[in-house]
């Protein structure tokens, strides 16, 4: 698990750098056309390709979505800046 000097790394998101944090992924999810945008920085992201990431998001069960967002972590793919709140909003649903 990746966590910063600024980050305690208790948290699924860090409110301090914007960062999802968690355990090792032990699932294995089939979007390897995400592995392309190794490296990239968040904001950097053409609409298109916030679709992608959109779209694997959305089509995923509830369950899923904290393993996933550790999966892109470890794989050093970094969700896109404008789908980091509705990543976010999946999770609380998913812990309720």
């Amino acid at each position: 698990m990746y966590v910063s000097s600024e980050c305690c790394g208790m948290h699924t998101f860090c409110e301090k750098t914007g960062q999802f944090n968690g355990p090792t992924a032990e699932n294995y999810f089939e979007d390897e056309e995400l592995d392309r945008f190794k490296g990239r920085s968040s904001d950097s992201y053409s609409d298109e390709e916030i679709a992608e990431f959109r779209e694997v998001l959305y089509t995923m069960r509830l369950d899923e979505v904290s393993d996933w967002l550790s999966s892109l972590l470890i794989r050093e793919v970094n969700l896109p800046d404008s789908l980091k709140d509705e990543a976010i909003i999946l999770l609380e649903e998913q812990s309720q």
